[in-house]
């Protein structure tokens, strides 16, 4: 079994002060597991030191190898590479922005289903439907839909029988034949 080489460039004292400046707990043990390796302490007794199997420390080793005490921070990783470009985001809000043609489109408003339908067929990008809404929620649009209205509603009725002050609402029944008892 061969072990992996520590930097020349670093002691364990430097080591040590490192990690007494480390912000980062998980840092800071690391630092620590390297020094004791410097130190000359075996592999498997310096990963205890950090809480760590002899493997883990050896993976750190490497990090701390190619980029010092600072590669030994935690990184978020990168996650998924957007599916859509900044130009196709752009069109995709220009066609939403305009709203779907009846005619070409056979479409009154825009539906997630319908657009997941248009992303596929226009950019090549598979999107499921709670994700079509974020990627609006991300373009800046927010959900809206109308109030439901019943065909046979009068607006003048209605009109007529809001909620007022009794006073005006006295005047108005003056006015309007069906509100009078």
């Amino acid at each position: 079994m061969r072990t992996i080489g520590l930097r020349g460039d670093y002691t364990a004292e430097a080591v040590r002060t490192s990690a007494t400046g480390a912000r980062d707990a998980a840092q800071a043990r690391r630092l620590l597991s390297i020094a004791a390796v410097y130190d000359g302490m075996n592999r498997m007794d310096a990963a205890k030191i950090g809480g760590m199997d002899r493997q883990t420390l050896r993976d750190w080793v490497h990090r701390f190898n190619a980029e010092g005490p600072d590669g030994l921070v935690n990184r978020k990783p990168a996650g998924a590479a957007p599916k859509l470009t900044l130009e196709q985001k752009r069109a995709l809000a220009a066609l939403v922005e305009a709203a779907p043609d009846l005619e070409t489109d056979g479409l009154v408003r825009w539906r997630r289903i319908d657009l997941k339908q248009v992303i596929r067929e226009r950019f090549g990008a598979d999107y499921h439907e709670r994700s079509v809404s974020r990627l609006l929620h991300d373009l800046g649009f927010s959900h809206m839909s109308a109030r439901p209205q019943h065909p046979k509603q009068n607006a003048r009725m209605m009109e007529t029988f809001k909620k007022i002050s009794r006073r005006r609402s006295r005047q108005q029944s003056r006015l309007c034949p069906l509100a009078r008892p």
